[in-house]
């Protein structure tokens, strides 16, 4: 898997660190290996634009994304199956980590835990997990859960 991150919020972050996560959530959720994804970490300023352009919402978020691709053919093939996965852009997380260090001191934790569950959250809206309704976003939660732990006991062990 390809990912690629660039650094345009003049905060100093682990970006080997969120490759890795990133390769690991998407290994996780069975995304072919030719799928890429793009992580861009921008000032507030920058992301406010962004979430008012596209959300029509005030203010700096934490975390936005944009997909690009349709979801077919990203996903690993099973034992059988005749035909290779395609090439796939998933498309851009856009991480802010100005908000992600003041949600951090919050809820009582480091600023790249923070941006690990922010790039966690992305990718699983990339690969079509939505928390409008009470279902979905008791799915997408379970599942942001369960990739962030593995995440975890990868790292610890």
């Amino acid at each position: 898997m390809s990912v690629f991150v660039a650094n345009e919020s003049g905060t100093p972050v682990d970006e080997d660190d969120l490759v890795a996560l990133a390769r690991h959530v998407l290994g996780e959720l069975g995304v072919a290996p030719m799928a890429e994804l793009s992580i861009l970490l921008v000032d507030p300023m920058a992301m406010e634009s962004l979430h008012v352009r596209w959300m029509n919402e005030p203010g700096a978020t934490d975390v936005l994304a944009f997909p690009m691709d349709e979801l077919e053919g990203t996903r690993m093939t099973h034992p059988g199956d005749d035909d290779p996965p395609e090439p796939a852009l998933l498309g851009d997380v856009v991480l802010c980590p100005a908000v992600a260090t003041k949600q951090a001191e919050t809820a009582g934790h480091t600023m790249q835990e923070e941006l690990h569950l922010l790039c966690t959250h992305g990718v699983l809206h990339l690969l079509g997990y939505d928390h409008a309704e009470p279902e979905e976003e008791q799915a997408m939660f379970r599942e942001q859960a369960r990739l962030l732990a593995s995440w975890r006991a990868r790292a610890s062990g």
